[in-house]
């Protein structure tokens, strides 16, 4: 990366970091510089009191230099401590503001991105990389040093200046000082970028075992697993994969960190060379009288501050340009743009709910594969209509209804809404129309009332009411809390636990809590015994009246209520029809699919 890139993303990550909390911002600025300035005070009135004292001042002038020390000090170190509070609770703030960024950013990204390996991996890395300290932490820790070491520079230059102003000291021990410090400068700049490079290397190092330790982390924490760590006495075989991953981990930062460490040694016994040496140069000017006492002990205490803080100086300046090539990695996930074209035409709000929707000759390839899911999709829905989709794993069936809500757009040909493109649709105001189960649907660790609702406030008399229409009600009479009832106990200790059964049912009411005109169900009782499944489907099916409804599943018998059925095979709607009139075609799918599924429940 060249200079002024860096720099440009360093600026962007500040930026960021004000705009998540500007107080926070402003009180660790203001902070690092009080901070920086409160060991000058005792240095600056010590100096001034031990000279008093020699001169034989008056116990009135030597007490009022004690009385500026210590209350200056005392002063400025109660005001570092309400800076601090302050900060302290704005930090809360922000790190809660950077978390909530990862997921605004998820909901922002089109779902093509979603489910792309590559923006996973990405974020995982960020997030990795975030809580080793780089990115956001590396900022404000680094700024802090900054901030703090040029504080100490200006100051110790300030106090110091008229040393260098002293006839006693020769030019040579004056321009030795001055060189020490320059090479000093330059073995840190050396040493921290070897070090940037050794962490760098060792990090992108740990990306996939930093990936698979936290997901054996995250299955060993998670209660649900369980059952299934102790019936299949999993224990010592996650134990051992944690540790050998923790192994793997560790000794690659140990070597990482001895190298470091002979890196920095150089650096260390320079600055204590240093230190040795303005000692020296100023015993040698007070020999000859040229510095009073309290002089010395203010240029020994500015000197030694000055070559830390030269070092800390260029130690920050230069890790802040390291972390730059992670803050870079950190915007590219941020910056990732949703590429669906956004339309601005309203949908038309119906009050008879007539809505056409239209597949016109569509073909469908995920990103970055070769093979079509599916090809040239021709069908219209009728207003009303309940269509079933069937076809064996891999057809087609998901990715129909995937295009359909527009969760991805068509390689090949349009899906028309009332005559028109969805594409030139108001993303959000197309999406209303629908209400979806889908086979991978989520709860939320929230109330029932709110998982029904997708919101935090809800119509609890309608809640009730869908809950009780999706089979949930015997359920829910049961409960002491009703729809304020918990589902899991992440959040409250009174939170149940539901059966996957249960948990369609709930899906179930979601969608009929928002009333959208199409109704979607793609296999969402799957966790159902046949009998069970075609009672919801035919409950539903009552429910959704004169809305469209579109029903896929892999039971054939619980689909024969629907007004026409389309079969899908190998990513092509190969049949449409009537149950009976596709069961009376002998060389149909559909008649093969039956029948295979049919010797199930026969001898």
């Amino acid at each position: 990366m060249k200079l002024s890139e860096q720099i440009k993303i360093t600026k962007r990550g500040w930026r960021l970091l004000f705009d998540l909390d500007k107080t926070f911002t402003v009180c660790s600025t203001a902070g690092s510089v009080l901070k920086s300035l409160i060991p000058y005070i005792p240095i600056y009135f010590s100096a001034r009191l031990i000279d008093a004292l020699i001169a034989g001042k008056s116990a009135k002038a030597l007490a009022a230099y004690a009385l500026l020390t210590v209350g200056l000090t005392f002063l400025a170190s109660l005001l570092r401590q309400w800076l601090l509070s302050v900060e302290k609770r704005a930090s809360q703030r922000m790190y809660l503001a950077e978390d909530w960024l990862y997921s605004r950013k998820a909901m922002e990204l089109a779902y093509e991105a979603i489910e792309d390996r590559n923006t996973a991996l990405l974020r995982n890395q960020i997030k990795m990389e975030s809580q080793t300290g780089f990115n956001l932490y590396y900022i404000i820790f680094f700024s802090d040093m900054i901030v703090s070491s040029l504080t100490k520079v200006f100051a110790s230059v300030g106090m110091t200046l008229s040393f260098f102003s002293l006839d006693a000291v020769s030019p040579g021990m004056k321009l030795a000082l001055t060189g020490g410090v320059l090479l000093l400068a330059g073995y840190s700049i050396f040493s921290n970028s070897k070090s940037a490079a050794l962490e760098s290397a060792y990090y992108a190092a740990c990306v996939d075992v930093n990936t698979l330790g936290e997901k054996y982390l995250t299955y060993i924490t998670d209660y649900s697993a369980g059952k299934d760590i102790r019936l299949y006495g999993m224990s010592d075989m996650i134990a051992d994969k944690n540790a050998e991953i923790g192994l793997v981990f560790f000794l690659g930062q140990l070597r990482m960190n001895i190298k470091k460490a002979l890196l920095a040694l150089p650096q260390t016994v320079l600055q204590d060379f240093l230190k040795y040496g303005a000692y020296l140069i100023l015993i040698a000017a007070s020999i000859q009288g040229a510095v009073s006492v309290g002089s010395i002990a203010k240029y020994v205490s500015c000197l030694m501050i000055l070559i830390s803080a030269i070092s800390d100086l260029v130690s920050g300046i230069q890790m802040t340009l390291v972390n730059s090539r992670y803050l870079k990695r950190f915007f590219s996930y941020f910056d990732i743009p949703n590429n669906m074209y956004q339309g601005t035409l309203t949908v038309e709000k119906r009050d008879d709910n007539e809505y056409y929707v239209e597949f016109c000759n569509v073909s469908f390839k995920y990103p970055n594969t070769e093979a079509y899911a599916l090809r040239n999709i021709n069908i219209k829905f009728k207003i009303g209509e309940k269509l079933a989709v069937v076809g064996a794993n891999g057809s087609g069936k998901t990715t129909f209804i995937k295009l359909m809500c527009r969760l991805y757009d068509p390689t090949e040909g349009q899906i028309l809404l009332n005559g028109v493109d969805i594409r030139k649709y108001d993303y959000d105001e197309y999406m209303s129309i629908f209400s979806v189960v889908f086979q991978d649907f989520n709860l939320l660790a929230m109330t029932l009332g709110q998982n029904v609702a997708a919101a935090k406030d809800y119509d609890p008399d309608k809640v009730h009411e869908c809950l009780i229409q999706a089979g949930f009600g015997e359920r829910l009479a049961a409960l002491p809390d009703k729809t304020e009832t918990y589902l899991y106990k992440n959040y409250s200790k009174k939170g149940i636990e539901i059966s996957g059964g249960e948990a369609q049912k709930i899906a179930l009411a979601r969608a009929l809590y928002k009333d959208a005109p199409f109704m979607i169900l793609d296999e969402p009782t799957a966790a159902l015994d046949p009998v069970s499944e075609y009672e919801v489907y035919s409950k539903f099916n009552e429910l959704a009246g004169e809305k469209t409804a579109i029903y896929i599943s892999h039971r054939l018998a619980s689909c024969r209520f629907c007004d026409k059925i389309a079969v899908f095979d190998n990513g092509q709607i190969v049949q449409t029809g009537a149950h009976s009139e596709l069961l009376d075609d002998a060389d149909g799918k559909y008649r093969e699919l039956w029948f295979a599924q049919a010797q199930y429940y026969t001898e």
